[in-house]
Order: structure tokens, then sequence, then C-alpha cells
């Protein structure tokens, strides 16, 4: 029956990716006809998406990596039935969307991951599934199934769950996950065919002089990743100074404050810094779009702000496209080197930066380029990126997140049910 849910997982994938290229196009269409129009659209849109989300899908803020990682942590299932339920998924879906079309630095790809595995927790209660080993491994799958399902990169969905979402060798490579991750797979390349996500690149970074772009993009996307995942970890605990108090107190106004921020960076960017970044992370690959250093911190800073105003929404495509605009930028300080390698090095190694996952970092590259002739130059890059990474951000980004939600998560609990007991004593 679990394959029931792979194949769900893929249909639902499907959709989300058409939803979301529809929102983007849209956002596209507004932007060219006015982009002046987004200084009341993003404000407005984050207004409504904060909104809706505390009222109608409240648990569906931020990504969705970390809440997954959290319930492979909880024995309270009850609780996990409140964190992967389908109303969760659901928002997921329609508030990223929402997002895309108001220009949120945001991607799908996170998102994904918590709806897969929602879908197969809703799958595990079906069967009446009592095991704690056997319904966090639905999970685990679920969640690889998504990831793998969004990206068209089943590959990289495997070592995903190895690196990010599990910690014990038996549950991450169990022939379950495997096997979801598998029927997903096939499922979404038979509604959208056998694609790739940027297409096919054929570069190669030989061994010699070419290999500086490794030791470059390696150092420069480690220390800008590693930054990049210490601010969030901060950000998460709390906002500085007044924008602290001001956002508990007035999430609204906050929302709307980011979305005017994110306008404006829009606006300074041409639009490059909306949505995704997919369009300009193909572009730069391929070698038909140029940027200037700009670009890479103006997303940067997009990102930033979008994670803060926490509204739905992954940060994988966006961390690929900011990769990518390093990889553009240092590219020219290298002419002894493929341009389309270093880009498809500076994206390993920012998102590896990031995510400190070398070897999902290398994998998706990989797959998503359909490219196998640099893997050997990915991986060191990787690695580079990871060594360095962690001695900015000593703690994974993911890791800590979902620490931080899981402590967040029993404090509310614990406040609850003093009230109630406060309650019970009342005569």
């Amino acid at each position: 029956m679990y394959c029931s849910g792979a194949v769900l997982i893929g249909v639902i994938s499907v959709i989300f990716a058409h939803l979301g290229d529809a929102a983007a196009d849209l956002r596209y269409h507004i932007v060219t006809l006015n982009a002046w129009s987004m200084l009341l659209i993003a404000p407005l849109g984050l207004v409504v998406i904060t909104w809706l989300t505390r009222l109608l899908f409240n648990g569906a803020q931020g990504s969705g990596i970390p809440q997954t990682i959290a319930t492979l942590h909880m024995h309270d299932f009850m609780l996990v039935d409140q964190i992967l339920t389908l109303r969760i998924a659901l928002g997921k879906i329609l508030m990223t969307c929402l997002g895309l079309i108001c220009g949120a630095s945001i991607g799908r790809e996170g998102p994904s991951v918590q709806i897969g595995a929602s879908i197969m927790h809703a799958f595990s209660r079906v069967m009446g599934q009592h095991k704690d080993v056997t319904r966090h491994g639905m999970i685990l799958a679920g969640g690889a199934a998504g990831m793998a399902a969004a990206f068209n990169t089943p590959l990289a969905g495997v070592v995903f769950a190895i690196e990010e979402l599990a910690h014990s060798f038996e549950q991450k490579a169990s022939g379950r996950t495997l096997t979801v991750i598998i029927f997903s797979g096939i499922t979404a390349i038979a509604l959208l065919g056998n694609y790739t996500y940027f297409g096919h690149t054929s570069v190669v970074v030989p061994v010699g002089r070419a290999w500086l772009a490794v030791l470059a993009c390696g150092v420069s996307g480690g220390l800008a990743g590693g930054l990049f995942g210490r601010l969030v970890i901060r950000l998460s605990k709390g906002l500085p100074g007044l924008l602290g108090p001001f956002s508990a107190r007035f999430p609204l106004g906050f929302a709307a404050l980011c979305g005017l921020l994110l306008a404006l960076i829009g606006l300074a960017s041409d639009g490059a810094t909306y949505g995704t970044g997919y369009l300009q992370a193909r572009g730069i690959i391929d070698g038909s779009l140029h940027y200037p250093a700009s670009f890479f911190l103006l997303k940067y800073l997009s990102m930033l702000i979008t994670f803060c105003s926490g509204i739905p929404g992954g940060m994988f495509a966006p961390s690929l496209a900011i990769g990518a605009g390093m990889g553009g930028w240092i590219e020219q300080f290298l002419p002894h080197t493929a341009p389309g390698g270093v880009v498809l090095l500076g994206m390993a190694a920012y998102f590896c930066g990031v995510a400190q996952s070398p070897l999902t970092a290398t994998i998706i590259v990989m797959e998503i380029c359909d490219n196998q002739q640099v893997t050997l130059a990915l991986l060191a890059t990787a690695f580079l990126a990871f060594g360095v990474s962690r001695m900015v951000c000593p703690h994974p980004l993911y890791s800590a997140l979902a620490a931080g939600f899981m402590e967040k998560t029993e404090r509310k609990i614990g406040q609850e049910r003093t009230t109630s007991r406060q309650g019970a004593d009342v005569p």
C-alpha cells in the first residue's frame, strides 16, 4: 500500500511543479507590465500569506525540512499527527505558490519534503502501523521521495535521506525508502518526461590549473553558506533589537515590511531576485545570462528577509541560484577553466555551505545538470566548502532548526498542560 503513497507523492509533486511554474509566470508578466506594482503586491501578498497561514494552515511556516527531521526524533505520535497533516501539506502548496507570485525568494523543494512525509505518515496511519521504527521509516521515505520528485533526482533523494533526514544507516538505506523514492520518481517522469532540472551540460574540470576553481569556489561557498546558516540559526531564536517585539506584536505589519524590502531589492535587481532563481541559474549555467556580483549579494539578502517573514517556502532552489551567481562571478577571474564548470562548482559549494551536506550537494548538482564528468571536482569542492562552513557555523542548519522547532513545540505543550491543570483546579 505504501507504493500507492509513493505514486501519490509523485503526482502531487508534478501538480506542485505546474502550479509553481504558473505562479512564476504570472509574476513575470506582472513585472513586465509594471515593475513598480510589486511595491504594492509584495507587501500585501505577504500579509495575506501570513494571515492565511496563521488562520488556516498554522504549522506550514518555513521550509518543512526541520519539521520533518523533528518528527523523526519524536515518539509521541499524537504530536507528530499535528505536524504532518494533509491540511498543512495543502497549505504548503498554496502558500508557497502565492509567495512565488509575490516575489518571495523561496523554492518548492523544502516544502515537498514535508508534503511527502505527511502523505506517507497518513498512509502509515491508514495501514494501522504502530511500531515507532516503522512509522519513522515511512516519514523518512516520504520526505526523501518528496525531495527526489521535486528535483527529479532519485539518487539525490536517497543521499538526502542518509545525510539530512536520518541518523542510523539501517533506517537510511531501508528497502522501503528506496522503493518509495523509485515509485514517486517513476510517477514524476511518466507525467513530466525524463527531464533534467537545469538541462544538460557537458563541461569538464580537468585536474590541473582548472582546479583553482575548486579552491576558489570551495572557500567562497563555504564562507558565504556558513555565514548564511549562522545568521538563519540566530534569527530563528528571535529578531534583533526592536524587530523582535514588533514582529511578535504586529505580525502582519512585519510581513508587510518584509514584502516592501523584497520589492525594493527586486527593483534594484531588475526582478532577478524574485522567486526561485531557476531562470537566472539556468541562464548563468548555459552562458546566456551574465550578472554582476550584486545579483549574488541581493539574492542572498532577499533569502534572509524571506526567512525572517516566516512564510512557507524552501531554500534549496534559491541557494542553487545564489551559488550559480557566485560561480558566474568567480569564473571571470579563472580564464583557464570552462565557465560553465565554475558555475556548477559554485552551486555545489554554496549549497553545501548552507546545508553542510556534501554528498547531497554533489549528487543534486550532478543530476540536475546531467553531467557526471565533473563529479570528482564537485566532490572536492563540496567537501572543502563543508569544512570551511563548519568553521563558520559549527551546527548544521537544518539540525539546529529542527532542535529549535522541537524546543518550541515542547514548551508550547508544557504551557498548554499547565493551563489545563490550572483550569481543572478552579472550583
